[in-house]
């Protein structure tokens, strides 16, 4: 379990853009740092890589976002992402990581081209999502998360279509996963994902997380809001076409 240099950078940036997209812009690509690792490490010992690194970056930038998330979705999410840790966790060993990948991709995919291009709209479906739809997202959210750290498409598959404001939405991606990453924990070590490797792993990419935290809030406070939306859509597309790639490679 080992990076050469080449690894250790992509590593690298792969934690920095996480920092950067789970505190300024939802999450909408901090996916893609368990697919970018698994080219050097396998993809579990990627996700144990990464748990720490994830927890670490949520209790940085929960602080700026204390306070301001939305209860009401909050409600809705945490109790449903609690059942598909759940199952998540039951499943984690047997049902194929690229199976997962590859329903989340393409999650991400049609949601993307469905807020481009309307076609819901077209198909008079354009109702906003209700608590049952939310329940859910959330329990997709907690599933797809606990497998493979790609909790972030699901979610932002209910929350982009709730019209909450930028900092409103924002801030609740990051209490709803800094929830689910520290309950994950639990899973994690009982399932004898974490070795002293992949934390001493963790522990030197951690220096890079802050830099990714403080780029992702300095971005959120110069973005417009409609560009902060279509900029998420896109990267939240960006992302499902790599889960895809994975899935089928």
């Amino acid at each position: 379990m080992t990076f050469d240099t080449a690894g250790w950078i992509v590593a690298g940036i792969a934690v920095l853009l996480t920092g950067v997209s789970k505190s300024g812009l939802g999450g909408a690509f901090g996916g893609l740092a368990v697919p970018f690792m698994s080219l050097w490490i396998t993809p579990a010992q990627a996700a144990a890589v990464m748990l720490p690194l994830l927890v670490f970056i949520d209790w940085i930038g929960i602080r700026a976002y204390w306070g301001k998330w939305s209860k009401e979705e909050i409600r809705i999410l945490l109790p449903a992402a609690a059942l598909g840790m759940l199952i998540g966790s039951a499943v984690f060993g047997w049902m194929p990581e690229k199976a997962v990948k590859g329903c989340v991709g393409a999650i991400a995919v049609l949601f993307s081209l469905d807020r481009i291009f309307g076609l819901r709209a077209r198909l008079k479906m354009s109702r906003p999502p209700g608590k049952m739809t939310g329940l859910f997202w959330g329990a997709v959210s907690g599933f797809t998360s606990t497998i493979a750290h790609a909790g972030s498409p699901p979610l932002l598959v209910y929350l982009l279509n709730r019209g909450l404001p930028k900092g409103t939405f924002v801030a609740t991606t990051v209490i709803f996963f800094t929830a689910v990453n520290a309950v994950k924990i639990v899973p994690y070590i009982a399932l004898g994902l974490f070795s002293w490797e992949s934390l001493k792993m963790s522990l030197l990419l951690a220096p890079v997380a802050p830099i990714g935290v403080w780029i992702g809030l300095k971005a959120l406070k110069r973005i417009p809001e409609r560009a902060f939306f279509v900029f998420a859509t896109v990267m939240l597309g960006v992302s499902g076409v790599k889960l895809l790639w994975d899935a089928f490679a």
